[in-house]
This record gives structure tokens, C-alpha cells and sequence, in this order.
């Protein structure tokens, strides 16, 4: 990543505790419907909101990436559109924070953070309020998806996981089960509740249902010959969102890989001892949050320094790199993945030298 770019952000970051506190204060001078709402969850609450959108930005500025946060912007977006609060209200609200970074940041920090809000603040119209459904009637398995989804969001788990093995059973492959009915569920259970459409106790719970719905499948999964090639897979210290990396982990199964799944939130030094212990020769790193980016480059930094295990190919993915297409570049990656069926190629590209 650019040092300079680097080194402004860490200016941004060290201000964050009082940054957050003028911003606060600056919005309740000029009440908006946001600034209400921020009222109604409390203090202690609307400065971790004003600290979270702040560390987007900032992650933004470190890796010389506005799209990472006039995207960021556009979600957030959405949400309020959801909860009734205008898009006018974010606007005021993002210029309030532009005019207090300017005042208490140096000048050439301030124009460069200034320069990120703009980008954000007249990309504000062009974003859709609401984003269309990803089940899709010419999709793949649509129904499928649909009636899944539907089940698990009426607490019938049990019922749910059925409805998959039925369907495995009947011929469908857990490939096809994987990308047509998981991956767009999770996306759409994400779309329901940006749009709070859905609570996060039931975003939770069809979250939670799925893992437990692809644990059953492990018997088809767990069942082809051995390529004899060997990847450890992970999210990054700090990163919950585990779904993504446990489906190109078990992609790789199902290609003859032998895996080595860590889950969420592993720190860096496990993550260099499980590749040697598991004799690895690629490492796929997930990060779903922008604001982890960083801690993917750290990783890979361990990772590189790391006796024995420092030639090991290193391939990225999540949310944050689908964005900004070369950010796995900037990180020090081998390469990146766009999803679980992107990934076989790619990591059997990195061990073939294709």
C-alpha cells in the first residue's frame, strides 16, 4: 500500500476518540432525522456508529481506494432508506463530517479525506435505495432458493434442511446447492435486513441454520479421489463472517483438496502455525469488513516473514476485493477469488505455476 497514503490515515486514526465526539456535537447543532435517531440509540451507541463510518474511511484513505467508501456510503444508504431516515439526512450528515475533519486534521490530510467524503456525497443520487432481490426467476435452483429461505425465515430449520437433502438426494449437485441456493440466500438474507426487512436475531439464526445445513452435507462433499494438494483456509483476527471462506473450503474438498479450515477470526501467528503443520501450499484469506483490509495485509506480511512456510501462495477474497478489483495486489497476495467456484481455479492455478 502507498506509505504516504499509509501514514495519513494513521494521523486520521490516532484522532479518532475526539473526531467522533466534535462530529456528534456538530450534528445535534443541526437536527436532522438521523440525528434524532442517533438520540434514540444513545450516546455510547452513536459515537461507535460515527467511529465505525469513520474507520471506513479511513481504510478508504490507506489503500488509496475511494470506491471502498463511496460504496460503504451507498450501503448505509439503503439502511436508512429502510428505517425512514431521507437521504438529504446523510448527506448533512457526511458534510458535517467533512467540515469538522477539515478543522481539526492537517491541512493535506484534510484535503485528501475531504476529497473521499465528495466522491461519496455526489454519488448519493445515482445508488439505488432499493437494491433488487437476488433470487432472480431465471436463476438457477430459484425456487429452490426461495422456498428455503422462506422456511428458514419461519424458524423451521429441521424443515429447511430437508428441503436440501431432498433435493441432493434427487440428483442436484452440492455444488449447484452451494452457489444457487446458500450464496444467494446469504445475499438476500443481507439485502432483507439493510432494508430492515428482517431483524439480526433472524439474520443470526438463518446465518447459524446454513452452517449447520452444510455440516450435513459433508458425506457428498468428503468423497472423491485426493489430489494430494494441500490449502489452510481463514478468516482474518477479528472477522466473523465465516460462511464465504467455509464454502471455498469445502469447494476445494469437493476438487480433490485436502483443507485445513480455521473459521472466524484467527490470529495471524495459528494461521502461520497450521500451515506448517498441515505442509500447505496455498493460504485463502477472507475479509468481508473494509476496515480488516489492513489486517489481510498484516497477515500476509507474518505469513511472508514466516520460516518454512514464507513461499506459500496466498490467495484473497471477500466483499472489500470484489470492490476494488486490484486491492489484492496492494495487500501482497498471489491473487484474489471472486467467490468459492472462482477459487478452485485460481488455487490450482497458484500450486500448477498456469
Amino acid at each position: 500500500m502507498s506509505d504516504q497514503y499509509s501514514q495519513i490515515s494513521k494521523i486520521f486514526e490516532d484522532k479518532l476518540p475526539q473526531l467522533s465526539e466534535a462530529i456528534l456535537v456538530r450534528q445535534s447543532v443541526a437536527p436532522t432525522e438521523l440525528t434524532e435517531k442517533f438520540n434514540d440509540i444513545g450516546r455510547l451507541r452513536a459515537l461507535q456508529d460515527i467511529r465505525a463510518q469513520l474507520s471506513f474511511l479511513s481504510e478508504a484513505v490507506a489503500t488509496k481506494s475511494p470506491s471502498l467508501f463511496t460504496d460503504y456510503v451507498s450501503w448505509v444508504k439503503v439502511l436508512l432508506s429502510g428505517r425512514g431516515i431521507p437521504v438529504t439526512d446523510l448527506a448533512k450528515n457526511l458534510s458535517f463530517t467533512k467540515d469538522v475533519l477539515r478543522e481539526m486534521l492537517p491541512v493535506d490530510v484534510g484535503d485528501i479525506v475531504s476529497e473521499y467524503l465528495d466522491l461519496s456525497i455526489n454519488g448519493l443520487d445515482e445508488s439505488p435505495a432499493d437494491p433488487p432481490t437476488y433470487f432472480t426467476p431465471d436463476a438457477p435452483l430459484s425456487d429452490l432458493a426461495r422456498q428455503y429461505l422462506d422456511t428458514l425465515l419461519q424458524g423451521e430449520r429441521h424443515a429447511a434442511a430437508r428441503l436440501i437433502l431432498d433435493a441432493v438426494q434427487s440428483g442436484v449437485s452440492v455444488r449447484d446447492i452451494y452457489l444457487f441456493v446458500f450464496q444467494r440466500s446469504q445475499y438476500e438474507i443481507g439485502r432483507l435486513w439493510q432494508m430492515n426487512r428482517i431483524n439480526v436475531a433472524q439474520e443470526h439464526y438463518c446465518s447459524a441454520a446454513t452452517q449447520m445445513i452444510m455440516a450435513q452435507l459433508y458425506p457428498f462433499i468428503f468423497s472423491g479421489p485426493s489430489k494430494n494438494r494441500r490449502l489452510v483456509a481463514t478468516c482474518v483476527s477479528g472477522e466473523l463472517h465465516e460462511i464465504g471462506i467455509r464454502m471455498v473450503s469445502d469447494f476445494l474438498e469437493m476438487d480433490g483438496w485436502d483443507t485445513y479450515y480455521l473459521g472466524a477470526s484467527t490470529p495471524a501467528a495459528n494461521v502461520v502455525q497450521a500451515l506448517r503443520d498441515n505442509n500447505a501450499q496455498v493460504l485463502a484469506v477472507s475479509a468481508t469488513m473494509t476496515f480488516h483490509v489492513r489486517i489481510v495485509e498484516d497477515l500476509i506480511r507474518v505469513v511472508r516473514a514466516a520460516k518454512d512456510v514464507g513461499n506459500v501462495k496466498i490467495m484473497v477474497g471477500g466483499y472489500p476485493f470484489n470492490i476494488e478489483k486490484d486491492l489484492w495486489r496492494q495487500v501482497g497476495a498471489d491473487a484474489y477469488a471472486t467467490d468459492a467456484l472462482d477459487a478452485v481455479d485460481v488455487a490450482n492455478r497458484l500450486v500448477t505455476g498456469e
